[in-house]
C-alpha cells in the first residue's frame, strides 16, 4: 500500500500549488516577503504609517452556498464570496485589509477545481488591495464526499486606534443608512436550498420568471465588498457605527453595535426588497420574522450617522435611509 492508494495524491497537491502560485503572486504587495510554499507567510508591517495601529482579524466561511456551487459546477465565485465577506467583517470596525489566508479541504483533490476557487479569491484580493499570503490545501479521503470541498478564510487588517469604528458614539436621533446587497451574499442557503431544490423540485438550471434568470445564477451571485464605498469615509467622523448584515439578518446583527440604552427602528417600506427574497418567501411560505432573521433582505451594510450628516453619507454610499436610533434596549423593531 502507498499514500495514493489510501486516497491522498501528493502529485495532485503539487500540481495544485503550481497552478495557484501565480494567482497568489498576482495579489502580492511590496510588503509581502515570502512566496507560496513557505511554512509561514511573511508580511512587513509598515508601522511608521501609524501612530497607534490596531490589528483587526476575522475568520469565516461560505456555508452551504458551496452546495449550490457543486450542483452548478461553478467554483470561481465562492472564492470571491469568502474574501469579500471577511473584508466586510473588519471594515465595519474601520480596518482596511492587509493580507488574507485560506483553507481548502476536500476528499479527493482536483487541481482544476482548486484553481478555480483560488482564482476567485485572488481576484477579490486584488480588488480589495490585500495580499493572498498563503493557506492550506488538505486532501482528506473519507472525510469529505467526492466532488465536495469546504473553504474558510482568515483576514488581518489595520486601523489607527483613533479611527476605530465601534458604535459606542451612536445616540438617540441618529439615522440608519442601508446599503444594497447583491443577493443572499453568504447566508440563509440552508433554507434557500430547501425551498428551491427540495420543496419546488427545481435544479440550478431551472429558469425562474420572477428572477429573470436561473436558480443557480441567482443563488451564486457573489457577496459584495463595501470597501471602495466606505474607505473614503473612514476617519471623516461621519460614521458612528457599521453593521455587516450576515447570518441573523438585520434583526441579529444591528444590535451588535448598539450602545446600552439605544434601540433601532427600521422602516420596511424604505427600500425595495429584491425579487430573490420575495420569491423565496412566497415559495416557502416563510414568516416575515424568519426572513428578517435569516436573510439580509437586500441590505448588506447598515451605517449609523448623525441626522445632520445622513444625506451626505447616504449619497456617498449609494444607500437609503431605512431607520433611526431610539431609546430602549439594544434590539431591532420593524414598522
Amino acid at each position: 500500500m502507498d499514500y495514493k492508494a489510501s486516497g491522498v495524491d501528493i502529485d495532485a497537491g503539487n500540481e495544485t500549488v503550481r497552478r495557484i502560485r501565480g494567482l497568489a503572486r498576482s495579489t502580492f504587495t511590496p510588503n509581502v516577503l515570502s512566496d507560496i510554499g513557505s511554512f509561514g507567510g511573511l508580511f512587513r508591517f509598515a508601522t511608521g504609517s501609524f501612530r497607534d495601529p490596531v490589528l483587526v482579524s476575522s475568520a469565516d466561511g461560505v456555508g452551504t452556498k458551496l452546495r449550490v456551487a457543486f450542483l452548478a459546477g461553478k467554483h470561481d465565485t465562492v472564492g470571491v464570496d469568502l474574501v469579500n465577506h471577511c473584508v466586510n467583517d473588519i471594515l465595519v470596525q474601520g480596518a482596511e485589509p492587509l493580507f488574507f489566508l485560506d483553507y481548502f479541504g476536500t476528499g479527493r483533490l482536483s487541481p482544476a477545481v482548486a484553481e478555480s476557487v483560488v482564482t476567485g479569491m485572488a481576484r477579490a484580493c486584488r480588488e480589495n488591495g490585500c495580499a493572498l499570503l498563503g493557506g492550506e490545501t488538505a486532501e482528506m479521503p473519507g472525510f469529505y464526499a467526492d466532488g465536495e470541498y469546504d473553504i474558510a478564510g482568515f483576514i488581518v487588517g489595520v486601523v489607527e486606534r483613533s479611527r476605530l469604528v465601534t458604535g459606542e458614539t451612536i445616540m438617540r436621533g441618529d439615522v440608519l443608512i442601508g446599503v444594497p446587497s447583491t443577493g443572499l451574499h453568504t447566508n440563509g442557503y440552508s433554507l434557500a436550498r430547501r425551498i428551491a431544490f427540495d420543496h419546488l423540485g427545481l435544479t440550478v438550471d431551472s429558469h425562474v420568471p420572477e428572477l429573470g434568470r436561473s436558480v443557480g445564477e441567482a443563488l451564486l451571485e457573489p457577496h459584495r465588498s463595501y470597501l471602495s464605498l466606505v474607505r473614503p469615509m473612514l476617519g471623516s467622523g461621519l460614521i458612528r457605527g457599521m453593521a455587516h448584515i450576515t447570518g441573523g439578518g438585520i434583526t441579529e446583527n444591528l444590535p451588535r453595535i448598539l450602545p446600552a440604552g439605544t434601540a433601532a427602528r427600521i422602516q420596511m417600506s424604505a427600500w425595495t426588497v429584491p425579487p430573490v427574497f420575495t420569491w423565496l418567501q412566497k415559495s416557502g411560505d416563510v414568516p416575515t420574522s424568519d426572513m428578517l432573521r435569516t436573510f439580509n433582505m437586500g441590505i448588506g451594510l447598515i451605517v449609523a450617522a448623525a441626522a445632520d450628516k445622513a444625506d451626505q453619507v447616504r449619497t456617498a454610499m449609494g444607500g437609503s435611509i431605512i431607520g433611526e436610533i431610539v431609546s430602549g434596549e439594544p434590539e431591532v423593531t420593524y414598522v
